[in-house]
């Protein structure tokens, strides 16, 4: 029995390590994050409550003493020195920069083909509208499916769309 005891205390205890290697801090909006993986980036340093291996939450540094004032005070600056980046920041923020990089390059490759697929829809209702206006007798098939020529009013309605295309499509 005293086997069982020992060995759930020496288990509780290997839980609670886990713990100890766990981030907090606090988002934007409030909430207390707890992870076992650095905060983002645009955390700020002073919103991040407990790092791996801290035993205590991190606290704001003491007011400078009156024997010695500080530079700030002296100035009436309340600036914050920004603290040194560490490894982990630094490929944060180069992740962050790929990332920021290939979701340009895709938006930029997305607008291209955009383009492209404009000019050619302008191509095409160019060329078919300079079909539709030369007056030679056209055919198209009717909801039956018969062959029959256009007459002047389908004629003057298809001119029209793709005089809409041209407006949408051809602009520089």
């Amino acid at each position: 029995m005293k086997k069982h005891y020992a060995l759930l205390l020496a288990l509780l205890a290997t839980l609670s390590l886990g713990v100890e290697a766990q981030w907090q801090w606090i988002e934007k909006d409030g909430r207390k994050v707890f992870s076992d993986r650095a905060p983002p980036i645009d955390i700020p340093e002073q919103s991040i409550l407990r790092r791996p291996g801290n035993h205590q939450p991190t606290t704001a540094p003491a007011p400078a003493t009156e024997a010695a004032p500080s530079t700030e005070a002296a100035t009436g600056s309340t600036t914050k020195a920004a603290p040194k980046p560490t490894l982990v920041d630094k490929e944060l923020q180069a992740r962050k920069a790929q990332a920021e990089a290939a979701e340009e390059a895709k938006k930029k490759a997305e607008e291209e083909r955009q383009a492209k697929s404009k000019a050619e829809n302008c191509t095409r209702a160019r060329t078919a509208k300079t079909t539709f206006e030369s007056g030679q007798l056209l055919r198209h098939t009717n909801a039956q499916g018969e062959s029959v020529f256009m007459d002047e009013a389908t004629r003057k309605a298809e001119t029209q769309r793709l005089q809409g295309i041209i407006d949408n499509d051809c602009k520089r």
